[in-house]
């Protein structure tokens, strides 16, 4: 079992170094696989001035360094490897790396993040990170009292442009359709509409980003007419929606329509021991500070997970002597009585028949996997196969009884 990891973790961005970081200092053997360099969309962040303890600011590049030297200061090993398959179904995952590599995993956290829908248009790449952004609340303060274009005029585009009015003298946005019509909301447009820091450029696309090392300039194109006209401006914001990387994903766990990782609050998949961290999952805000949290949780909840299975596979699963195992709660008088009596009869039987004591706080998946509903339940087991249960309140003679039809040898 030496091969096996503890946890491996796809994606070595905010999302995956925070989740490499609380696994390993968990001490669990943990193991990120990033395709290129660690730090993933954050580290082509130029500056980076909303994360939280860097009141100067500080670059994508060096956070996202400072991190993995931090996840792998705890032991965790970070892998260049791009991962091709997956099969994550099982108690042992396996993810197939390009290199012919596999890695075998007892929990897996799937961090490949998302990245902003491009348009390539002539300079957006060349400018990217000087004059064009793709995030209002990273970038918007950069602007402050200057003049930016906004790409995009669906629910996304009109609120970002609304908060860039905050920080920008002017904010125009350049719309593909007649004048007056839009893709977002009602509420949203009427907003808009009567906002004096908005323009609008009807019936019109961008058609070319033009500076001298920063934006200075952008070309449109009227749709309707073909004339292309230069306009001063600043900046440029694309805002035509989001890309997460989960194609190699699809069919292993559930999806959003849009390709998004569903989780709950905890970061679990759809597949057990399996979970989601950053821009890659369904959830309200993408940015490095929200990803760092997701891979703090999906780490810990991996932990948990690890120590629940195996402790019942070690106490329970993998025990061949005939076991009473009592679901109780230290919260609920009736199982508090229910176990002092399971301990009588457990020492009575003089290690024939042994005691295990379930928390169904602490092993709630175990609790949801064999129907444990009332509390106590006592199930029965042997060679980790389930017998016979008993639950609700019942008395020694209950027990005995059950033990003698259900341990016939016993």
């Amino acid at each position: 079992m030496s091969d096996i990891y503890d946890l491996v973790i796809l994606g070595g961005g905010p999302a995956g170094l925070a989740a490499g970081i609380y696994g390993a200092r968990s001490r669990l053997k943990t193991a990120i696989l990033q395709k290129g360099k660690p730090g993933g969309q954050a580290a082509t962040t130029s500056d980076l001035e909303n994360y939280p303890g860097f009141s100067r600011g500080t670059t994508g590049p060096e956070l996202m360094g400072h991190m993995a030297k931090h996840a792998e200061s705890f032991g965790a090993e970070i892998i260049q490897e791009e991962v091709v398959d997956l099969e994550l179904n099982g108690d042992i995952k396996t993810l197939k790396g390009r290199s012919g590599k596999e890695y075998r995993a007892k929990t897996v956290i799937l961090a490949p993040g998302a990245e902003p829908r491009t348009l390539d248009i002539k300079g957006e790449k060349a400018f990217r990170g000087k004059g064009v952004s793709y995030c209002a609340t990273c970038d918007a303060d950069f602007f402050e009292e200057l003049d930016v274009v906004v790409v995009g005029n669906g629910d996304a585009a009109v609120e970002e442009a609304m908060y860039l009015t905050k920080f920008a003298e002017t904010v125009t946005i350049i719309v593909i359709h007649d004048e007056g019509i839009l893709d977002c909301n009602k509420a949203s447009a009427e907003l808009a509409f009567a906002n004096p820091k908005i323009k609008w450029v009807w019936n019109s696309v961008l058609h070319e980003i033009k500076g001298d090392g920063l934006v200075e300039s952008v070309l449109i194109k009227n749709i309707k007419t073909g004339e292309i006209s230069e306009m001063q401006t600043n900046g440029v914001f694309f805002f035509v929606g989001t890309v997460p990387k989960t194609e190699i994903l699809k069919g292993k766990v559930e999806l959003n329509e849009q390709g998004y990782i569903i989780t709950n609050d905890v970061m679990e998949t759809s597949v057990p021991g399996v979970y989601a961290a950053g821009d890659a999952r369904v959830k309200y805000l993408r940015q490095v500070i929200t990803a760092a949290s997701d891979g703090a949780i999906a780490a810990v909840a991996a932990e948990k997970y690890l120590a629940e299975e195996e402790g019942f596979k070690e106490r329970v699963l993998n025990v061949k002597e005939p076991l009473m195992v009592a679901f109780w709660a230290p919260q609920n008088e009736d199982s508090i009585g229910a176990v002092s009596t399971l301990e009588k009869i457990a020492s009575n039987k003089e290690g024939k028949v042994k005691l295990v004591k379930i928390d169904t706080y602490r092993n709630q998946r175990v609790a949801q996997r064999y129907d444990v509903k009332i509390i106590p339940s006592v199930l029965f087991f042997q060679n980790g196969q389930l017998l016979d249960r008993i639950s609700g309140v019942f008395n020694e003679i209950d027990i005995i009884e059950k033990i003698a039809n259900v341990f016939s040898e016993t």
